[in-house]
């Protein structure tokens, strides 16, 4: 099996998201100070923290493309839900901690300093560089989605490659995190209120909260070890029971060892006429029909099983609402 390598478009779209963060995350805090916004203030610890989540999703893919060894037969893959995991706590704890609690303090004490022109002129470059961002991770998707035969919005819900999810729900977060603190801003100063001003932060902090919440929810699945889609696992059964050899497919399991490797195991029964040789050249034919159709599966396991008895079953799994499934079954 090939080394594998790091996948060039995601760690381009991960590189462009945190230098545009990066530049965004200077100009906003110039800008927080001189008008004294909260939600400005907000909006640099909002760009701060998803540069520290983009250089942690560099790590991610790097560390883990790493090759396998006789310690880790199976690759370094999962490392990568590891940083990813990270990533989502620190804008957890840093980004939304600092705009809630920001937000708070600014409507308690209410108090404003500074000029607000600068805090527009920066809200606007900041979305124009922003936009240019998630338009790179919108082509990423748009590519793996059409690659995968599926719609954006499920491929979103479903792949496995946790960075490219992370840069475009956070620069969505980051488009909307601006129009929030537009909108505070500009009410504070046709107000004279801070209170439109520290809510807009705080709205912002949650908006932050949310985002975590979500990434962390998908890398923890993938830690624990997630199979594919539904759809995809009954492609497979379906490539597995057309090969000739092939009675019928008891039970079949996956799981994703990284995001671009996928484990395949199933108890197969094979006809009862198979000899040992016919078995061993539908083992190879079954993986080979299966890479060739899912480059990603990169371990196939085979058991070979006996024709299952009246009063035998094949083994179930829950599915996440924790309703029993066959596997032998859509």
């Amino acid at each position: 099996m090939a080394e594998p390598e790091v996948k060039t478009e995601s760690v381009g779209t991960v590189v462009v998201a945190g230098a545009a963060n990066l530049a965004i995350a200077v100009a906003k805090l110039v800008a927080g100070l001189i008008s004294g916004s909260a939600a400005m203030l907000s909006e640099a610890a909002h760009s701060l923290a998803d540069t520290t989540t983009e250089v942690l999703l560099y790590l991610a893919l790097r560390r883990g493309a790493r090759p396998a060894d006789t310690r880790h037969p199976f690759g370094y893959g999962k490392e990568s839900y590891v940083w990813a995991f990270l990533a989502a706590l620190f804008t957890f704890v840093a980004g939304a901690g600092f705009a809630i609690t920001h937000g708070v303090t600014t409507i308690l004490v209410h108090e404003h300093s500074g000029e607000y022109l600068v805090a527009y002129v920066v809200l606007a470059v900041s979305f124009a560089i922003e936009s240019v961002s998630l338009a790179r991770a919108v082509r990423q998707v748009r590519g793996e989605s059409r690659r995968w035969g599926t719609t954006p919005r499920r491929y979103l819900r479903l792949t496995a490659d946790t960075t490219v999810k992370a840069v475009f729900l956070e620069d969505s977060a980051a488009l909307i995190g601006l129009l929030i603190a537009a909108g505070g801003l500009t009410l504070s100063h046709l107000t004279g209120d801070e209170l439109y001003d520290g809510i807009a932060s705080i709205l912002i902090g949650v908006l932050l909260l949310v985002v975590a919440a979500v990434l962390a929810r998908s890398n923890i699945s993938l830690l624990v070890g997630r199979s594919v889609s539904d759809r995809l696992h009954r492609r497979i059964e379906r490539e597995l029971a057309a090969v000739p050899t092939v009675d019928r497919v008891d039970t079949l399991m996956t799981m994703f060892l990284g995001p671009d490797d996928i484990l395949v195991a199933a108890k197969v029964d094979f006809r009862d006429d198979a000899t040992g040789a016919d078995i061993e050249a539908a083992a190879d034919e079954a993986e080979r029909r299966l890479t060739g159709h899912f480059p990603e599966i990169a371990y196939v396991f085979l058991d070979p099983t006996r024709s299952r008895s009246p009063g035998r079953t094949a083994r179930t799994t829950q599915d996440e609402a924790g309703r029993p499934v066959d596997d032998r079954n859509p």
